[in-house]
């Protein structure tokens, strides 16, 4: 009698603990950022803009605490958006971004072309869509 209620204990908690998996699981597939984000703490250490031609900007970011290349890069995009609104122009398109790792800081070289009208491509922004996104995601812009 003893033995299976110890047993029914334990299927009881396990049932209980998958549960509990599974609901964790089905919250980072609907916000990822919801579970990854517990451990993730950024330093944001500046942005240096350097205009190039025309409309063709370099933009040079420093982090610490970034998970991987995707944090380096959404730095910069948040800070090609932020320009493109200053300049007043309202989207930006993506050439390139080299990112190194050095000890503890991370850092990216991101050029941009800004544009008043979208521009021809696939990897363009709307800067005041990515801005807003990026104050919601606590990354700070120029």
């Amino acid at each position: 009698m003893r033995l299976g209620l110890i047993f029914a204990g334990l299927a009881s908690a396990a049932s209980l603990s998958a549960c509990v998996d599974q609901s964790v699981t089905q919250a980072a597939a609907t916000d990822p950022t919801q579970v990854a984000d517990a451990s993730f703490k950024p330093g944001y250490l500046g942005i240096e803009t350097i205009l190039l031609d025309g409309d063709l900007v370099d933009f040079r970011v420093a982090m610490t605490g970034a998970r991987n290349k995707d944090d380096v890069s959404a730095y910069a995009r948040c800070a090609a958006a932020q320009y493109a609104l200053i300049r007043g122009a309202g989207f930006a398109r993506h050439v390139r971004t080299n990112i190194a790792q050095i000890g503890g800081t991370w850092r990216g070289d991101a050029v941009y072309t800004i544009s008043t009208a979208l521009p021809d491509g696939l990897r363009t922004i709307d800067a005041e869509v990515t801005v807003r996104d990026c104050g919601a995601q606590g990354i700070p812009t120029v």
